[in-house]
């Protein structure tokens, strides 16, 4: 695709660049990568959540404590359905392939397997999301009621627990970026050897390149831990954690990318393309919202944005 014939109206580069990752990330190769960074990310923290799980409930209650019970309790129903909703996701995936995970194995090729799971996580989450569309507002009702009824104590106690998970969920989805990042170029050579075999790729600076990853952490850290209190308020806690997810996942995709792609003299005109970037960072950050599928969103990420940056460097 000659991206000078789109301009003033980048997005159908964009979107075929969505499209592309989408096909990219059913690759057998790509799934297996993504299973085995996430489930290993995920045991780490699992066993470092177990750990440190006590401090872990002492934070929370000490947030807790800073807030006025009113909004403690709005809070506390919003995220008890959050849990609920991630919960049955979860049992939901897992029922499915149990039952039916075997007579599927038996009948198709491993690779075609691994694209059937994936697809099926990806109908149990949107499954759930239509019925929390539709009923949502009644279950939120439904906590509060139960909110107001139980002991401050055992609020308190409830959504300490459950924003221990959100911490330990949160750096899962953290880790499981910085990991993919380190394994970026591993991952986008093997793209491009099954679909451009014929396009070279600059080698990268790896010193530098590792240097703006900690950087993007760092900075996400801080602003994270700044903000926190904010992530109490309904729908500001959302915008403002997705738009944390949207910058890290945009500075760090568009830093493992430019480094294969675009000459470093160049890179400075990347800056004029940044609608495009922050629309398949956000692409990448809705994967975080689903249960499974999340480990999954920094790879369909780095393909997205290698596409897009592949079809900008043909003009720069």
């Amino acid at each position: 695709m000659n991206i000078d014939r789109y301009k003033g109206n980048i997005m159908p580069v964009v979107i075929e660049s969505i499209l592309f990752a989408f096909k990219e990330i059913l690759a057998y190769k790509t799934i297996k990568l993504a299973l085995l960074i996430g489930a290993g990310v995920t045991l780490l923290w699992s066993f470092i959540g177990y750990v440190i799980w006590d401090e872990l409930i002492s934070l929370s209650k000490y947030f807790i404590d800073l807030l006025p019970f009113s909004i403690l309790r709005s809070n506390g129903a919003w995220i008890l359905s959050s849990f609920l909703w991630f919960s049955l996701v979860l049992i939901t995936f897992a029922l499915i392939m149990m039952f039916f995970g075997t007579m599927i194995l038996e009948k198709v090729s491993k690779e075609k397997y691994s694209s059937i799971s994936l697809l099926v996580a990806f109908t149990t989450a949107l499954f759930w999301v239509v019925v929390w569309f539709f009923y949502g507002d009644t279950l939120h009702e439904e906590f509060l009621r139960l909110l107001n009824w139980l002991p401050f104590e055992t609020v308190e106690a409830s959504i300490a627990y459950m924003l221990s998970l959100y911490f330990i969920y949160g750096a899962i989805i953290v880790t499981t970026l910085l990991v993919t990042s380190f394994y970026s170029e591993e991952l986008l050579e093997d793209v491009r050897d099954r679909n451009f075999p014929y396009d070279k790729l600059l080698d990268e600076d790896e010193i530098k390149t590792s240097e703006n990853r900690v950087r993007d952490i760092a900075i996400y850290t801080v602003v994270s831990t700044a903000a926190f209190p904010l992530l109490f308020i309904p729908i500001v806690n959302f915008i403002i954690q997705f738009g944390l997810w949207v910058w890290l996942i945009k500075d760090i995709l568009v830093n493992d990318t430019a480094v294969l792609l675009i000459k470093e003299e160049n890179r400075e005109k990347l800056s004029e393309h940044s609608v495009g970037f922050y629309t398949i960072s956000a692409s990448a950050a809705l994967f975080n919202f689903l249960p499974v599928f999340n480990i999954f969103g920094p790879f369909f990420g780095e393909i997205a944005m290698f596409y897009y940056m592949k079809e900008l460097s043909k003009e720069l």
